[in-house]
């Protein structure tokens, strides 16, 4: 079985990230308070690279 358009399969959950920020000031991570590759102006969830990694890991699909 062939699955020809790669991104979509069984995870259906929406993975938008926010914008990378060109500098200072950075979001706080909202798990662990370090800062994050993303600018502090961005209204929502922002989570540093470690804690994003961690995410990924506790919610990915298992086939």
């Amino acid at each position: 079985m062939s699955d020809d358009d790669g991104d979509t399969g069984y995870c259906l959950i929406d993975a938008t990230r926010p914008p990378k920020a060109d500098g200072p000031p950075y979001a706080e991570c909202v798990l662990c308070r370090e800062p994050t590759e993303y600018p502090e102006s961005y209204k929502g969830i922002t989570l540093c690279p470690v804690c994003e990694w961690q995410e990924a890991q506790r919610t990915a699909c298992s086939g």
